[in-house]
């Protein structure tokens, strides 16, 4: 994007110097060369005042109540052994997805009562 904003500055400059230097004593034509490169140096102030676009990383840690070891879970379906690859959160909820039967649930934890 920057580029083409350079490329349209230059452009509106060129098209100013040749503005004032054609202008010949015709006012009207010396005015739209100097608004053409006042625009083109506006154009280029903008462009390098603009901020750097930073990309944001979200990191959710969850923390599990009570004991949890992640070798121990196996699937529901097939029993087959889970890891933290398996895991993903959506909505706030915690779902695994067996990389065995394909079955995709939403872990609950039991009440310790």
């Amino acid at each position: 994007m920057r580029i083409v904003t350079y490329i349209l500055a230059a452009l509106l400059g060129f098209f100013g110097v040749m503005f004032v230097v054609g202008a010949q004593g015709v006012v009207m034509r010396l005015i739209v060369g100097i608004v053409l490169m006042g625009g083109a140096g506006v154009l280029i102030y903008l462009t390098r005042v603009q901020p750097e676009k930073k990309e944001i990383t979200h990191v959710q840690k969850i923390d599990l109540t009570g004991d949890v070891a992640l070798e121990q879970m196996k699937c529901q379906s097939c029993g087959g052994a889970l890891s933290k690859d398996n895991m993903e959160v959506k909505a706030g909820a915690i779902f695994v997805e067996c990389p065995y039967c394909g079955a995709s649930y939403q872990i609950e934890e039991a009440p310790k009562w």
